[in-house]
């Protein structure tokens, strides 16, 4: 479904994604982890169109999508949330929905509608359909922007830390929320620094570095190996030892 081959960008002369490559099966789920800086979000932000790449592919369904604009993408498949909720404040739950199924599906009356209530449903919105985005709390506002993206009719879905600030329930709703997502056949890259939230998820796991994978595989595995530790978590295993 996706292929990243030989991503690079750099800012000035600072390279933030180093000849990254990747690759993402149709219904399949993929964590990634890393340092703050080590470009996990740029990473994103190429994937989407929000950036030009410097060098490198992007492949989505069998089409080379690197350099169209972030909507055609959108209109192609892709869902993306942000780190930062940014909900429309002067918007109901139900309108900031059908805003996406609008502009980001292509829909219209009545497919629009049912769209946006069966993400508010499938997001656990059920009963703030009517709510002011402004009035919605801060677990509500994780909800309201992966119900956004879903309302998007994605058959990818980039979760930029959307497990951030959450408690260890709100957690626990959030991973019940994603099965069924993950369930509907619509395949999952989420970045996260809750790794506990990922492992128990994802089918793979991917370790960024510098802008370069320095480690991939199953999550268990790839948790274990001493370079994880060294890079991501701050320890040097030898010297633990």
């Amino acid at each position: 479904m996706l292929q990243l081959r030989n991503l690079n960008k750099s800012f000035g002369n600072l390279k933030v994604v180093d000849a990254l490559s990747l690759e993402l099966s149709a219904g399949e789920s993929l964590g990634i982890i890393g340092p703050n800086g080590a470009g996990k979000t740029t990473l994103f932000s190429l994937i989407d169109g929000q950036l030009a790449p410097d060098g490198g592919t992007v492949t989505f369904l069998g089409e080379d999508v690197t350099h169209l604009p972030p909507q055609r993408r959108c209109r192609a498949g892709m869902g993306r949330t942000f780190q930062v909720p940014r909900p429309f404040h002067g918007m109901t739950v139900f309108e900031s929905a059908r805003v996406a199924a609008c502009f980001g599906a292509g829909l219209a009356g009545r497919r629009a509608d049912a769209l946006a209530l069966e993400a508010i449903e499938a997001c656990g919105l059920g009963g703030r359909v009517n709510t002011p985005c402004a009035a919605l709390t801060l677990l509500d506002r994780k909800r309201m922007e992966l119900t956004r993206a879903l309302a998007t009719a994605p058959r990818l879905l980039l979760l930029d830390e959307i497990g951030g600030g959450l408690t260890d329930p709100e957690l626990h709703q959030l991973d019940a929320i994603l099965r069924g997502i993950r369930a509907r056949s619509v395949a999952i890259v989420w970045i996260e620094h809750i790794v506990h939230a990922l492992t128990g998820f994802v089918d793979r796991l991917a370790v960024i570095n510098f802008g370069s994978v320095v480690a991939h595989g199953a999550p268990k595995e790839v948790m274990a190996l001493p370079q994880v530790h060294e890079i991501y978590l701050g320890v040097d295993v030898d010297e633990a030892a």
